[in-house]
């Protein structure tokens, strides 16, 4: 599967992580997660990126809970129809661009946002579209978060490769401090979970 037959898969997509099946579900656990990786560093008005916002689930419930200017990117158009009928508060007070990262991010200006994070969506960029994880880290002034699956812990990162065969799309296993550390960036905080492992990163330059 090339970077196009990737990113087709989720404009395309319904049913199982379709937006629909997201906003069903709501924030979770990460949702709270992230929300208190801001609150302990940003003041209510910092400006936050999603990276695959999907319908809004994690932005909404920063919104909930005092953060105003908030900012997401989807590839799924259907993402927005959604939000607009499940949140329709944060359609209504973000900015949102229904692209790919890809074509969007040399659009945003350095340290454009106080934070940016992406919650599984990362981990699925083609590595031919590398490029794009300097691209985002530079939009970042203060913070970049990963929420990410990293495959099996007791694997060497580099060892880890793709899961091309556990889902109808290829999930690439990196070690994102080595990703963005490169970028200006240090690791502070590092919490392995059931499923995904989230990162904190500061930039230092």
């Amino acid at each position: 599967m090339d970077a196009n037959d990737v990113r087709r898969k989720w404009a395309d997509r319904s049913g199982e992580f379709s937006p629909e099946y997201y906003a069903y579900y709501g924030p979770n656990e990460t949702s709270e997660s992230i929300r208190r990786v801001f609150e302990g560093s940003l003041d209510p008005s910092a400006s936050i990126l999603e990276l695959g916002c999907g319908p809004g689930r994690h932005l909404s419930h920063l919104r909930e809970h005092g953060f105003e200017n908030l900012h997401g990117v989807d590839i799924n158009p259907d993402c927005f129809e959604v939000m607009a009928d499940a949140y329709p508060d944060l359609a209504d007070c973000g900015t949102f661009h229904a692209a790919a990262i890809e074509e969007v991010v040399e659009e945003f200006s350095p340290g454009q946002f106080d934070a940016v994070y992406s919650i599984e969506t990362l981990q699925h960029i083609h590595p031919d579209d590398a490029w794009v994880f300097e691209a985002v880290a530079r939009s970042a002034s203060d913070y970049f978060v990963t929420v990410e699956n990293e495959g099996d812990q007791s694997v060497p990162p580099e060892d880890r490769g793709v899961n091309d065969e556990e889902y109808d799309f290829p999930l690439y296993y990196r070690d994102w401090a080595a990703v963005f550390e490169p970028f200006g960036f240090e690791q502070v905080a590092c919490e392995h979970g059931d499923r995904d492992t989230l990162r904190v990163f500061r930039r230092t330059d």
